[in-house]
């Protein structure tokens, strides 16, 4: 069902906006135009903050997915270089 390529993955459970923004932006910035991250989340607001902020910078956000009480999947393609 899920045929995306994952490139890499960043685990920033535990950490709270501002940081969680600037994590996944580092994050997307070490992969390559092309490839996807998977970013797994616990903090509520960045699950929708991270996916406008990528929309923002150009990058396409494939998924969104909340995967228990606490916690989210973000996965990022990377569209544009930084």
């Amino acid at each position: 069902m899920n045929d995306v390529k994952i490139d890499k993955k960043l685990d920033i459970r535990g950490e709270v906006c501002p940081y969680t923004l600037v994590k996944s932006k580092l994050g997307v910035e070490s992969i390559e135009v092309g490839q996807v991250i998977e970013i797994l989340l616990d903090y509520p607001e960045a699950s929708s903050s991270i996916p406008k902020a990528m929309l923002n910078y150009g990058h396409s956000v494939l998924k969104v997915n909340k995967i228990n009480d606490k916690e989210w999947i973000v996965q990022v393609r990377k569209e544009v270089e930084d």
